[in-house]
């Protein structure tokens, strides 16, 4: 009995052992439930069944990732519906996927002859037939990286080769289950400079805006980053793009999903799942022509869509739809402008590569469409056309949908659906709840038709005034008791602004320690969030400031009372700086909707901010809470943030060597307070110099919680699939593996000082001998003994040299790589004000910079529980 157990255990060893190879020859089969591995083991080749199918299929799939992914799928509009499948190399030098009666169900489309044809899987995911032992990637018979389905795979080219006529594209799932074509396809599209544009059958849903040497420009957040490269070929052979990674070790996928959505995403095996590293679309401004034509969108702005100026040069954007372009490579920008003046049908114009300070040359010829506007990264574009001409085309859309809620959950009450085509009337709709807000009962609807934009405003200051009225006179007999709101709906639906607002009923919390100003108040003291009080602008919004004093009988709103609203809508924030009443000045952060930072970033920073009280840290006054407003007030900060005064030639002059120490040491001691000796040990997890505000003393105050994470007393360490920050500032295990710690706060605070002391943006940094960002150059000055070249010029020769050196150290000291090497904060503080020796610093991590750039079965959609990395860059 042992002889035969062990003679089993011997074949099944050997059969096994005859199919964890990565080829196959002529006439060997592949059988359903063997296997193909790739030779380092990242790839498996075989036959398989999707969740709730039992249909099969001949794919490959990750064999390092536990949940089974799928990347490719041979057969998937011929599924097999038995286990009778086998994967088979043809005397024709063909692969072909049969059935148990012989009948070939898919097959590779080789007219390539081949002596000795092989499959063979790659380590990098791709299937090739080849002729023998020939691995010359050009002499290839035949591969599935030609092919792909919904996945892009590092190294695979999306794009045409113009002289075979070869089109790579994706193409989704149908559904979580069924690997056959979907309703969506994400392709390069060649007309004019070509573009990658995603479709939903024929219709345009997405487009990427055309390559400008370093990235799309509907792609901000693409560029030189330590995670991948990437790279355009565009010439009279082939056009395509494709990214590499860096680290070979990182497994990462570009996938479209069956809704529609493109996501990159990379596994971590610490957490054992799929971690968000970008998405698109990102908003309601990246649905392709939303604002029609001329028309541009910010997502920062109400309305989002405004009409474009004539002979004006617009930054920051992305740009119009390249179909009905022209390009020449050799044009400069003037030469592009003399070429577009003299062409009556041309309409804009730009650079068509933007490094080194800009080249080529790209023309629009008729209208400019789906243009939106980003806060960094953007390009510029020249708008020819004059604002009369621009005027016969502005058509700024409606709305489609408008959906009510009925509470604070936002559950639907009513849907108004607009025509599929643009109509001369104007509707209105006014709806009344009760005043529980739990029911229809109590409702009453007004329809108005109205022809006429002057009329839909007389009516629009008519109803708003009769709406003020109405509710102003409830409140009175009610006490004005602040737990009562009137809850009302108005919408107005394809007004040319495209206005709508409403009010939703609100929670309330007792237990709040907190001050309720009133939104009336707020809005005066900011002289009613006007244009004129601007003072910048963030990543989630304006920067404002107020300069006008309100009346003293209107006195500030306060109760210890804080309404929250528990639906799960997105906003943007606005800030705007205003005084109250009695002089106080301050700063109102303003919300709304449609950004990365939601309502649970708004509790998350009111929670903890309320429980922290540093002279380092930005005191929280209040909040305002009215409809869908939400508000945070902060004592004011007259020198507004870091990043204006270092990152600015005029501003930094302000700065002497000693102002930046004591800048340095007071984030420092703000962040000490925050990991050990607050009541709650928080983890900030946004440190940047933007986040750092500055008093009249020019006294730091570390600010914005709203990505802040607390720990327990045990705690040291947690992970996350939600990563959020700002590249530059991330630690490499934050931004790889979603893990967090105290130390990924220090590793920001390094990249703080360094920046401080250089006058330099990490992301960003250049010079002209070498490709590393401004960790690199600091370590490689470090290591050579000439640190001193780092100080920021504008310093000057005030110094005191010791504290330099000492800054220096201790921000490569808090970069480095391995957060085990990183000190904590409290020997930061020590070090900071210590004349000893200080250790030496490792290599940091993240310290190269620009690269150079070339001219599951389960499908399903990532879960929406995490942000593109650098979606909320730059506040």
């Amino acid at each position: 009995m042992g002889a035969l157990t062990l003679t089993l255990v011997i074949v099944f060893s050997i059969f096994r052992i005859s199919f964890t190879v990565d080829t196959i020859a002529l006439n060997q089969l592949l059988r359903d439930g063997e296997i193909l591995t790739s030779a380092g083991g990242s790839f498996e080749l075989g036959f398989f069944r999707p969740d709730n199918s039992s249909r099969r299929y001949l794919g490959m799939w990750y064999k390092k990732v536990s949940i089974r992914t799928v990347v490719w799928v041979a057969n998937r509009e011929t599924p097999l519906t038995d286990s009778s499948g086998v994967l088979k190399v043809t005397d024709q030098g063909t692969l072909a996927v049969l059935n148990g009666t012989n009948t070939i169900l898919w097959s590779s489309n080789s007219s390539r002859s081949a002596r000795n044809p092989t499959a063979q899987i790659l380590e990098s995911g791709n299937l090739v037939m080849k002729d023998g032992n020939d691995d010359n990637p050009e002499n290839f018979l035949w591969q599935s990286f030609d092919y792909p389905c919904n996945t892009l795979l590092p190294g695979m080219k999306l794009g045409r080769n113009t002289v075979t006529g070869l089109d790579r594209y994706l193409s989704a799932w149908k559904s979580a289950d069924d690997p056959s074509k979907g309703d969506f396809t994400y392709r390069l599209h060649p007309s004019g400079y070509p573009q990658l544009i995603l479709r939903k059958g024929s219709a345009v849903t997405f487009r990427s805006g055309p390559w400008n040497g370093v990235r799309f420009s509907g792609f901000p957040e693409l560029g030189p980053n330590p995670i991948y490269t990437y790279e355009f070929v565009f010439n009279e052979k082939e056009m395509y793009f494709r990214y590499e990674l860096v680290n070979s070790s990182v497994v990462s996928r570009l996938v479209l999903n069956p809704d529609g959505s493109k996501q990159r995403v990379n596994w971590i095996d610490r957490t054992n799942g799929w971690i968000l590293y970008s998405s698109a679309p990102v908003d309601s401004c990246d649905s392709y022509a939303l604002c029609g034509v001329y028309g541009s969108c910010n997502i920062n702005r109400s309305p989002k869509c405004e009409c474009m100026k004539g002979f004006v040069k617009f930054s920051g954007v992305k740009l119009p739809d390249t179909r009905n372009s022209w390009f020449n490579r050799s044009m400069g920008l003037m030469e592009c402008a003399a070429v577009c003046l003299s062409n009556c049908s041309c309409t804009a114009y730009t650079n068509l590569d933007i490094r080194d300070g800009g080249s080529g040359c790209l023309l629009w010829f008729g209208d400019l469409i789906d243009i939106r506007e980003f806060n960094e990264n953007g390009q510029e574009i020249y708008v020819r056309m004059a604002a009369s001409e621009l005027g016969m085309h502005r058509s700024l859309p409606y709305l489609k949908k408008h959906v009510f809620g009925q509470n604070s959950k936002g559950e639907t009450l009513d849907n108004a659906h607009m025509p599929t085509e643009p109509c001369p009337l104007f509707l209105l709709q006014l709806q009344w709840f009760s005043e529980s807000g739990s029911n229809l009962k109590g409702k009453k609807r007004k329809w108005i038709i109205v022809g006429s934009v002057s009329s839909v405003v007389i009516m629009l200051v008519s109803l708003f005034l009769t709406l003020y009225l109405l509710k102003t006179k409830r409140q009175r007999k009610k006490g004005n008791n602040p737990y009562y709101m009137h809850h009302y709906v108005f919408s107005v639906l394809n007004w040319p602004q495209g206005t709508m607002g409403y009010n939703l009923e609100v929670g309330h919390k007792e237990d709040s320690k907190l001050q309720l100003f009133d939104f009336a108040t707020v809005s005066k003291a900011t002289n009613h969030f006007s244009f004129d009080n601007k003072l910048g602008e963030g990543g989630f919004g304006l920067v404002y400031k107020g300069g006008r004093k309100g009346s003293a009988k209107n006195k500030a709103y306060k109760h210890n009372l804080l309404l929250m609203v528990e639906y799960s809508n997105h906003y943007i924030e606005f800030q705007f700086q205003g005084i109250l009443q009695e002089g106080q000045e301050i700063a109102v952060k303003r919300l709304s909707k449609d950004s990365g930072q939601g309502l649970n970033e708004l509790k998350n920073e009111v929670i903890y901010i309320a429980k922290l009280q540093h002279r380092n840290l930005v005191r929280l006054l209040g909040c305002c809470i009215h409809g869908d407003e939400k508000m945070l007030i902060y004592e004011y900060m007259s020198n507004k943030s870091l990043d204006s005064f270092i990152f600015d030639k005029t501003q930094s002059m302000e700065l002497n060597w000693n102002k930046r120490f004591l800048i340095i040491n007071g984030i420092a001691r703000g962040l000490l307070y925050l990991h050990q000796d607050s009541r709650l040990r928080i983890i900030h997890r946004d440190l940047k110099a933007g986040n750092i505000l500055l008093d009249e003393e020019m006294a730091p105050k570390i600010s914005d919680f709203g990505m802040a994470r607390s720990f327990g007393g045990n705690e040291t360490e947690a992970n996350t699939k939600r990563v959020v920050g700002t590249y530059g500032y991330m630690s490499p295990e934050y931004a790889i593996d979603g893990l967090y710690s105290t130390k990924s706060d220090v590793f920001s605070f390094g990249v703080l000082v360094l920046e401080i002391v250089s006058g330099k943006r990490n992301r960003g940094f250049s010079h002209p001998d070498h490709s590393l960002n401004l960790l690199g150059h600091a370590w490689t000055l470090y290591m050579e003994g000439r640190s001193m070249e780092l100080i920021d010029s504008s310093v000057g020769d005030m110094h005191d040299l010791s504290q330099v050196l000492c800054s220096i150290n201790v921000g490569l000291l808090c970069v480095q790589c391995s957060p085990d090497d990183r000190p904590s904060m409290s020997s930061v503080v020590l070090m900071l004000s210590s004349d000893g020796a200080l250790p030496q610093p490792k290599e940091p991590g993240f310290f190269t910079g620009r690269k150079a750039q070339s001219s599951s079965g389960n499908q399903g959609p990532f879960s929406g529980n995490g942000v593109t990395i650098t979606m909320l860059d730059g506040r």
